[in-house]
């Protein structure tokens, strides 16, 4: 028996360890629940407020098979809450508690612990998306009628987890870093906050939106043409292109694999507004790009909290 086989055992006995205080202890956040909750909510006030309005105005509800794969259940702000509610004290809350003490005098690397607490936010994640998924497409399907694409589902959950990957390797960082869970919270908040604003002025009223493909968030927003509505300020299906909306990107390629995005500017100087197209890209590079950017994020993030937490000093 060689050194791995001997020692391997041992690591994973270790890491499933640590996946599960780790579980346990998302299972006890008040915050995590409250979020959990909150989503739920505005998932069922999304479903019943065309039965709502119908029943208002007398007027049926007209079927929607697309309503499903079109409709995202959490969004750019759900994601963020969601990697803050999740990760915000999965570091820096053992350096509060003094529990870090006790967790680093167990025969496993900090290494280990690392990846563990990093294992158990994506089962938390992936659990709670898929019920919220399932939840929602069985209420489209009730309240629209049989859905088109449905199997790109899964496509969707995917997506989604990534995009809220890239705010959880932020927070996890800041908190690995300062050793605060509301530091970690703030400093992930003002980044959102400024890239949320930052996005939305660049994409409409500058030139240089290509700047936005390498921010975090929504990033700048495109239109396909010849898809949705098409109006003197919306030439067709708008598309946020940021690593917030891969989930969209995703199956919108996947059912339109040779579409184009156009990006625009609105000129608000001359008396009448006015847009004026800057340049398009194939929806696949978009996506391409979109997804390389989150995972360098991801990546990129996720060793910077790997790194602190490794060379913290516990006495400090």
């Amino acid at each position: 028996m060689n050194k791995h086989e001997k020692h391997s055992p041992r690591w994973i006995t270790g890491f499933l360890a640590v996946v599960k205080y780790e579980l346990l202890w998302n299972l006890r956040k008040k915050k995590f629940w409250g979020m959990v909750v909150v989503a739920f909510i505005l998932s069922t006030l999304s479903l019943l407020l065309p039965i709502i309005l119908s029943n208002m105005t007398g007027q049926p509800i007209k079927q929607n098979p697309d309503y499903v794969i079109t409709l995202n259940p959490l969004g750019s702000l759900g994601f963020f809450l969601f990697a803050v509610v999740t990760v915000m004290n999965s570091i820096s809350g053992e350096f509060e508690s003094g529990t870090i003490t006790l967790l680093l005098t167990k025969p496993i690397s900090r290494t280990t612990i690392f990846l563990g607490k990093l294992a158990a936010a994506f089962i938390t994640l992936l659990t709670t998306y898929i019920i919220l998924f399932v939840y929602v497409a069985i209420g489209g399907i009730a309240i629209y009628g049989p859905q088109n694409n449905l199997h790109l589902l899964p496509i969707s959950l995917l997506g989604s987890i990534v995009s809220t990957f890239v705010w959880i390797a932020i927070v996890l960082a800041l908190g690995s870093l300062s050793k605060n869970s509301i530091i970690a919270a703030i400093g992930a908040f003002g980044i959102y906050l400024g890239a949320s604003i930052g996005s939305g002025i660049i994409s409409l009223f500058s030139e240089e939106v290509w700047i936005l493909n390498y921010i975090p968030g929504s990033g700048a927003t495109g239109y396909i043409k010849g898809l949705g509505s098409q109006t003197p300020f919306t030439p067709g299906m708008s598309i946020s292109t940021g690593t917030d909306n891969i989930a969209t990107l995703f199956t919108t390629y996947l059912l339109h694999p040779l579409a184009n995005v156009t990006f625009y500017k609105i000129n608000m100087i001359s008396q009448v507004p006015n847009i004026t197209e800057l340049y398009s890209e194939p929806l696949s590079l978009v996506l391409l790009r979109t997804v390389s950017i989150a995972f360098f994020y991801i990546f990129i993030f996720l060793f910077i909290a790997w790194y602190a937490f490794k060379k913290a000093e516990v006495l400090d």
